[in-house]
């Protein structure tokens, strides 16, 4: 019986922990984060892994030069907007994506003028550039 209590135990710890890595930054954790953004964009940094939240302000189309990219623009808590492009050959297409909804993404930022770009929000076939993602809507697209 002892060892089946600890096994139960073990499976509800490993499913908290699983939860927990799933679950959707807080504000706190949305404003220093896109502090991060903003000190990349104040620095004109580039190549510069970030990993923040926003809502979604404008639907883009996508880009279909190269790599084709679904495109959105997300303001972050600082009230700085970015723009995400998100490889739609190596990744899904994120679903259904609308104005005002939030959104969490893990990716590169690249300075521009117009408060960066974040892109690599997908995994890289080759290995070789840490692995990004995007939530949306309860799913998680790489």
């Amino acid at each position: 019986m002892a060892m089946r209590h600890r096994f139960v135990v073990l499976v509800l710890c490993a499913l908290a922990s699983s939860w927990a890595l799933r679950a959707e930054p807080s504000f706190a954790d949305a404003a220093r984060a896109s502090d991060a953004i903003g000190r990349a964009f104040a620095q004109q940094l580039s190549n510069v892994q970030v990993e923040s939240s926003g809502v979604v302000e404008k639907v883009l189309k996508d880009d279909n030069a190269g790599s084709r990219h679904q495109r959105f623009i997300v303001r972050l808590a600082s009230g700085q907007t970015i723009l995400i492009a998100h490889n739609i050959d190596l990744a899904p297409r994120v679903g259904s994506v609308r104005v005002g909804e939030p959104i969490a993404f893990c990716g590169e930022y690249e300075w521009n003028d117009k408060g960066g770009v974040v892109h690599w929000t997908h995994r890289d076939p080759s290995g070789r550039h840490r692995a990004g993602w995007i939530r949306y809507g309860g799913h998680l697209y790489q």
